[in-house]
Formats: structure tokens, sequence, C-alpha cells
């Protein structure tokens, strides 16, 4: 055993389980690159002030989660704690909102580090898949998104996730609730950080989890009875869009997101059978985001899904994902000659595209058999110096147990007729 192990918080992705979360991955992925969304990537680190102003300095994630910290030359950075900040940030340095093809539809993938309490399903590492479509407002783009991710869970199999939806209203509306909220929550008992919050951002305390303010929200002023005229067309839109779609939700007037750039149109996919940690992502339209990070007003929406938290999800309603074999071939040498030869044809069938594995370390008969097998291999290559003399190997089917000799010229042809 090694004498260093994984930080606190954090895990280690090992076949064959790794397979799982890049099949994942890929399903998330999928229908995002079928609709015009493009990769992006960013670095796993940015200046700290990207995040305090648009995730927001009153949330949990920016005051006490994020892992922040100070270069030898003075800058402040941060190990990044959500996406869509860095996209905005990669998509105005790169100006592609000034391309002239609006909106800009990026998707992206990888890891993202908040400071908290481990447990199942919240971890201080955790890897995302998100998408984001910048400079439009339109209710079709948000549905689009909702309907996408909805697609990417259900060609999983997933079946036991619920949708909610909610609007927070704009610029113009929410001044209004957000007034009334303050004035019902300064009168509950609330502890200091909580009272902090109420001054701040009062509709994070909406999100609050604990029974003891939750006890105390019934009765507190709903959003939707504040929305301007605006907002609850759009907000109908998208309603209708996503009915229209077969896409079905639930109206949640009490969602919020722990992020304070959101407005309008928020929503969140969540799984009951996972526990506390239930929700598996989320999203909504962020319309003034790019002018809190100094960038010109682009209405943007989009949502980021938890790759860890969705595997937790497929166990949880027993499904086994259908994953491509890592091998289809594995060679087994039998003396230096053949160690030549069948290193050749290894070389052939992976460049022909046939995932193909081969014996190290001068293994016998029995011991590289059992390599073939732990393998997971369909065939096996087998062949020594007589093989050789003659011409030909043995293929040899691992499931029936089936060998017969090929011609060493043959050998690809062969292996693709019979994985075909």
């Amino acid at each position: 055993m090694s004498t260093f192990q994984a930080p606190k918080g954090t895990y280690d992705l090992i076949p064959p389980e790794s397979a799982k979360y890049l099949a994942v991955r890929e399903a998330i992925a999928a229908p995002l690159k079928n609709s015009g969304y493009g990769y992006i990537e960013t670095p796993g680190f940015e200046n700290v002030e990207l995040f305090s102003r648009g995730v927001g300095e009153s949330t949990d994630i920016v005051s006490k989660e994020m892992y922040a910290f100070e270069t030898k030359g003075g800058t402040k950075l941060a190990l990044r704690p959500e996406g869509t900040a860095s996209v905005l940030r990669a998509a105005l340095q790169a100006n592609l909102h000034k391309l002239g093809n609006l909106p800009v539809k990026l998707w992206y993938s990888g890891s993202y580090y908040r400071y908290e309490r481990p447990q199942k399903g919240r971890y201080r590492h955790f890897s995302q898949v998100g998408a984001e479509a910048i400079g439009t407002e339109d209710p079709a783009l948000d549905a689009e998104l909702i309907i996408l991710a909805d697609q990417a869970y259900r060609t999983l199999g997933l079946s036991q996730f619920r949708i909610l939806l909610n609007s927070l209203g704009d610029k113009e509306c929410r001044p209004v609730y957000r007034d009334a909220l303050q004035g019902f929550l300064r009168g509950l008992e609330l502890d200091e950080d909580t009272r902090r919050r109420v001054e701040i951002n009062p509709l994070r305390v909406l999100d609050d989890k604990r029974a003891v303010v939750q006890k105390q929200l019934v009765g507190a002023p709903l959003l939707r009875d504040y929305l301007c005229d605006a907002c609850k067309a759009y907000h109908e839109e998208v309603r209708e869009l996503l009915t229209a779609a077969g896409v079905a939700y639930q109206d949640d007037e009490k969602l919020v997101r722990g992020l304070d750039y959101y407005t309008r149109t928020t929503f969140e996919f969540v799984h009951d059978g996972l526990g506390s940690q239930s929700a598996v992502g989320g999203g909504g339209r962020y319309d003034g985001l790019s002018e809190m990070i100094g960038g010109p007003a682009l209405p943007s929406v989009g949502w980021a899904l938890g790759v860890d938290r969705t595997v937790l999800a497929l166990e949880a309603e027993g499904i086994e994902l259908e994953l491509p074999a890592t091998t289809s071939v594995f060679a087994v040498p039998l003396g230096e000659e053949a160690r030549r030869v069948l290193f050749g044809l290894v070389t052939e069938l992976r460049r022909a595209g046939v995932a193909t594995d081969f014996s190290y370390g001068g293994k016998g008969l029995k011991g590289a058999m059992k390599s073939a097998n732990r393998s997971g291999a369909r065939y096996a290559l087998v062949a020594g110096e007589r093989d050789l003399a003659e011409g030909v190997v043995q293929l040899k089917d691992m499931q029936s147990g089936e060998q017969s000799p090929v011609a060493l010229d043959a050998v690809l042809d062969a292996v693709r007729e019979r994985l075909a």
C-alpha cells in the first residue's frame, strides 16, 4: 500500500468502474453534440473575482466552499467551483458573441472543487457535464436545454427523476418580491449567518434545507404572485413548449438555485432514490451574468448535470449500462519468434480499429490464458513455433473454447468477420 491516499472528500476512478463514468459523460454529451453545441474546455482555476462577482459573495460556494490561493506573483486564484462563469468568461475573451451567430452554444465536461463536509453524493472534487446557450433571450432555448437533459437521462435508462421548474423573475419584478420576502424573513427566528443572508440575498433562504428553517417558511410570499406580465408570459411559453414535447415537470414556487446570477427560468433535476443529496443537476437563465463580469448584455441559459450523482441514480434504479468491451482480441505468444510475429499482428489489428491486447512479460500458456480471460476478450490469438512453421496462428473463441488455424496474412479479415 502507498504511503499516500486520495485527499479527504475525493475519489479515484479505476477500471472497470471508470468505464461507467465515461459512458455517463458520453450519454449526456450526445444530444448536445446533435443540437449545435460545440465543445469548450477552460482552466481548472480562475481569478477569484470571476466567481465572487458572478456566483455571488453571499453564496456558500464563495464564502465557505471555494478553494482560493495566492500565487507567488500575488494573483488571487481559485479552483473552479462551477462551470458557467468560466465558460462565459472564455466566450467573452474569444469574442464568440461578435461572430454574428447567436446564440453561442457550448458544452463542457470537467472537474470542479468545493470545500464542504464530504458525504455520499457530495464530494470536494466532483465531475459535471454542462451546456450553455449564450447571447439570446428565447423561451425555446430554455425549453431546448431542459429537453436535452431529459433526453440524456432517459437514454441512460433513468425514469425515477423529476424536473422541478420555477421562474425567478427579472430586474423589473424581482426587487419588489425581494422587499416583501425580506420583510417576512426579518420576523423569523434565524441564526446569525441566515440573518446576514436575508439582507444580502433573501431568495437563498428559501433554498435552506434545514427543517428548523423550512418550518418557518410556511406562509412566505411566493415569487409567482410578484412576476411582471413579461416574466409570466415568458415562463408560460417555456411550460407550453415542455408540455408539447412530452416532457413532464413539476411547478415548484420555492425553487431557487444556489448561485446569485439566475433570472427567470430555473429548474432542477431530482432523484428520490438519493436521499438528502437528491439533486442530480440543474440550471436556468442568467441574463445579467455577462454584465456582472464586465461584458456586454448577453442573455443566456444553461445547466450542469452531476456525473457522480447520475451514477448513483443509475445504481438506485438498478440499471446496469451496456459498456463496450475494452478488449476484443488477446494475443498469446509462445516463444520469442511468436512474440515478434504476434506483436506485429497486434499492431495491425489496432490500426484497423480492433481493440487488442498482448501478453507481456513472457508468461507461459496457462498464465497468459488467465490474462486473456481477465481481459474480457472475445477471441485469443495463440501461436507457437509449430504454428509459425505452418504459417498460421490459432484463433480461439473464449466463450465456446473452439479453436481454428488462420493464415498469418488472413488474421485481420478473420477477426473482423467473427466480430461482425
